[in-house]
């Protein structure tokens, strides 16, 4: 840590926030992380929604968490580069 003292907070009336412009490229990927996350939040609204409807799905009609987490595990390491 820093032997110094921290600065004092700022007291004068706040400015106006300018806002910095994203490169295009920068833009589109935000759009793109925004577009899909609002596609997540749709899926796990119907999801709930038909829960609330219908009740629980029964025990047969589900996929055990573990098998899940094997196949995300699998998708991840598909993913990840290999060493040379």
């Amino acid at each position: 840590m820093s032997e110094q003292p921290a600065p004092a907070p700022d007291t004068t009336p706040a400015a106006p926030v300018v806002r910095q412009q994203l490169e295009p490229a920068a833009a589109d990927a935000v759009r793109a992380f925004a577009a899909k996350t609002r596609q997540d939040a749709d899926r796990l609204a119907a999801v709930l929604e038909d829960i609330a409807a219908h009740g629980l799905p029964s025990v047969e009609q589900c996929t055990p968490w573990e098998d899940l987490r094997e196949q995300h595990l699998g998708r991840l390491a598909a993913q990840r580069p290999t060493a040379a």
